[in-house]
């Protein structure tokens, strides 16, 4: 009896001393904590990328509005005389900051690129959406087309003239930019822990489905709102 208790306690002091398999251990609870970094990093990568793109998307979809046919209808193409007088007229060239009433004052115009009013309006909405591809995320189940981006026409007094060209300020916003996360952060976050923790289910909820931006705008003042391609 003596000698079988010896035994066992042999095999067992053995068996402490054994490390085949500790490799195989360690990396089960190493793992779980690359892939939340690793996938971390790529996710979160991924959304600053497309959050700088869609900066420089609407700055370039400004510029190019600036220089194409009004998306809009109802934009005015030269400043008409207003209800002011004076001995002088007021003169064509007259500055429409010179006094209220110069000019006409045309209403603010703003339309979404999801019904053109016009081949031109349509040239200028089809140019600019093609040029933003890049910074869409490629999902087909994203809900994001034309009526995304808005088209806005401002009259500024200080940049406008009796009897010359309408110049307005043009500005361009992309609404709704969906980002959808790719890596179940929360199940792995949950895995490295041991366990759901309000934490991980904060994070689970926060990167599950579709994620809308914060709407992107640039504004510029137009320069040449004539029909020619691309610009």
């Amino acid at each position: 009896m003596t000698r079988r208790i010896h035994k066992i306690t042999r095999e067992m002091s053995r068996l402490g001393r054994h490390e085949d398999g500790s490799t195989v251990t360690e990396l089960a609870f190493v793992l779980p904590l690359f892939l939340l970094i690793f996938l971390g990093l790529i996710d979160f990568g991924r959304l600053a990328f497309h959050y700088v793109a869609a900066e420089k998307t609407a700055q370039v979809a400004a510029r190019m509005a600036a220089v194409m046919p009004p998306a809009c209808g109802g934009v005015p193409t030269t400043n008409s005389r207003g209800t002011y007088t004076d001995i002088t007229g007021p003169r064509f060239g007259t500055n429409c900051s010179f006094a209220a009433g110069v000019c006409v004052e045309p209403a603010t115009t703003i339309c979404t690129g999801a019904a053109p009013v016009n081949a031109a309006a349509q040239t200028t909405v089809t140019d600019i959406w093609n040029m933003l591809q890049f910074a869409v995320p490629n999902d087909p189940t994203a809900t994001f087309d034309e009526s995304n981006i808005t088209f806005t026409y401002d009259f500024d007094p200080e940049m406008n003239f009796l009897g010359g060209p309408y110049v307005p300020m043009v500005t361009v916003t992309i609404e709704e930019l969906p980002f959808r996360f790719v890596s179940p952060l929360g199940s792995i976050a949950a895995l490295v822990l041991g366990g759901s923790t309000p934490e991980t289910d904060a994070l689970t909820t926060a990167t599950t489905g579709f994620k809308i931006f914060s709407d992107f705008s640039a504004t510029l003042p137009g320069e040449d709102l004539a029909s020619g391609v691309n610009g």
